[in-house]
C-alpha cells in the first residue's frame, strides 16, 4: 500500500496516509536533541514528495523549533500546506513561572494555539490535540473551549492523547450531549512491546468510532532490529536514556525478528505492519532522525502478514489481562446464560446450582 491510499480518520472527512510522519526529533533545542534543520526538511520533503500528508509535533518539540521547522518549509514551499494535515498537541507549558501557561484551561489553549500557530505560518490546524489530563479543569471548560476554536475555524479536527479511558469518554460524551465538536482520534502508546491501550481505550475507540494513532510504534527503537539478546547495543546514549529490553521483550523481539527472517523484511516493517493490522483505524506515527530511517519504516507498507504469523506475535505479546476484565468472560459464560446458548456462545450452568435454582 503506497502512502497516498488514504485512509479516513475516525467519524470524519478527514482523509489521512496509512503512517503518520513525527516530528518529534525535529531540531536541535537542546543540541543533539533530535535532528539538524536541512535533515528534517529532507525528511518531510521525502515524505510529502511519496503522497504522505499527516504530520504530527506539538508546541513543546524541542522547545518549539519543530513547529517552527515545520512553519518555515511550508512558507517556502507555497500551496504544500493546504494539502498537508498538520496536526499539533497543546498542554506542556512553555513559560516557567506562569501557572496558566500550560494545561487545557480555555485561556491557555488559546494562548498556546496562537503560539503555534505563529510558529507553524499558519492560521489553521487540522486536528489540534491535548497531550495530556489536566486533573485541575473541568471537562465542560476544556471541550467549550476546543469547539469554540473548531467554530471560529482555527482548528478543524479534535483528538485526546495520554488520557484516562474514563476521562476520555466523558469528554467525549459531553460533547456529543451539547452538540460541542467531540474527538475523531485518539494518540496512544502502542505497540507489539505496549499492549495496555486494548484493555479499554482501544475498545471505547471501536465503540465510538475513534482512530487510533499510536507513538513509539517500535518501543523506544526495541522493535528496530538493533537489539538482540545478549549483544551489545551499538547506540549507547540511546540505552543510557530508555534502558534495555526486558527477558519477556526479548522474547518479543526474537519473534518479530523471525517473522521478518521469513518475509525477507525488517523487524520495524514487520512491527509496522502487525500495528496496522489491528482492529479499527490505526494509524502509527513513524519518527525519524535521519532520511534513511523514514525510507526503512515505509518498507512496513509492503508487508502482507499472514494469519499464523499474525497468531504468533499476537500470543508472544499478549498483555496481562486486568481487572475487571479478568472475571468477565467466566462470568458471562457460567452466571449469565444459565446453561442456554446465546448468539452462538455456549454457557455453564453455576455448578452450586440445581436444575432448578430458584427454590425461595
Amino acid at each position: 500500500m503506497p502512502l497516498d491510499h488514504y485512509l479516513t480518520l475516525g467519524r470524519s472527512g478527514l482523509r489521512v496516509s496509512p503512517l503518520t510522519l513525527g516530528a518529534m526529533g525535529f531540531g536541535e533545542d537542546p543540541p543533539g536533541a533530535g535532528s539538524s534543520v536541512a535533515e528534517s526538511e529532507r525528511i518531510l520533503a521525502a515524505y510529502l514528495d511519496r503522497g504522505g500528508n499527516f504530520i504530527d509535533t506539538a508546541n513543546f518539540y524541542t522547545n518549539g523549533h519543530s513547529e517552527k521547522i515545520l512553519g518555515d518549509w511550508f512558507a517556502a514551499n507555497p500551496g504544500r500546506r493546504d494539502r498537508t494535515v498538520l496536526a499539533s498537541k497543546f498542554f506542556f507549558n512553555m513559560h516557567p513561572g506562569d501557572p496558566n501557561g500550560g494545561g487545557a484551561g480555555r485561556s491557555s489553549i488559546r494562548a498556546q494555539l496562537h503560539e503555534t500557530l505563529r510558529r507553524l505560518r499558519t492560521d489553521y490546524l487540522d486536528l489540534y490535540w491535548l497531550h495530556n489530563w489536566d486533573r485541575s479543569t473541568p471537562v465542560e471548560e476544556t471541550m467549550r473551549a476546543l469547539d469554540d476554536l473548531v467554530r471560529d475555524g482555527t482548528v478543524r479536527y479534535l483528538g485526546f492523547s495520554n488520557t484516562p479511558a474514563w476521562f476520555t469518554a466523558q469528554a467525549h460524551t459531553t460533547a456529543l450531549l451539547r452538540g460541542w465538536t467531540p474527538l475523531v482520534a485518539l494518540q496512544v502508546e502502542y505497540s507489539l512491546l505496549a499492549r495496555t491501550v486494548e484493555h479499554e481505550l482501544a475498545p471505547f475507540a471501536a465503540d465510538q468510532g475513534l482512530a487510533l494513532v499510536p507513538w513509539s510504534p517500535l518501543r523506544n527503537g526495541f522493535l528496530s532490529g538493533k537489539y538482540r539478546r545478549g549483544a551489545a547495543v551499538a547506540d549507547i546514549t540511546r540505552t543510557a536514556h530508555v534502558g534495555l529490553p526486558s527477558e519477556a521483550d526479548y522474547d518479543v523481539i526474537e519473534t518479530v525478528a523471525a517473522v521478518a527472517a521469513e518475509l525477507g523484511t525488517t523487524s520495524a516493517a514487520v512491527s509496522l505492519a502487525w500495528l496496522r493490522s489491528r482492529p479499527g483505524t490505526v494509524v502509527p506515527i513513524v519518527g525519524a532522525r535521519r532520511l534513511a530511517h523514514l525510507t526503512d519504516n515505509l518498507a512496513a507498507l509492503e508487508v502482507v502478514l499472514s494469519p499464523s504469523q499474525l497468531a504468533r506475535l499476537d500470543a508472544v505479546s499478549a498483555p496481562e489481562p486486568a481487572y475487571p476484565s479478568t472475571l468477565h468472560s467466566g462470568m458471562r459464560t457460567m452466571l449469565q446464560f444459565g446453561g442456554t446458548t446465546v448468539d452462538g456462545e455456549p454457557s455453564e450452568v453455576y455448578p452450586p446450582l440445581l436444575a432448578s435454582a430458584v427454590r425461595y
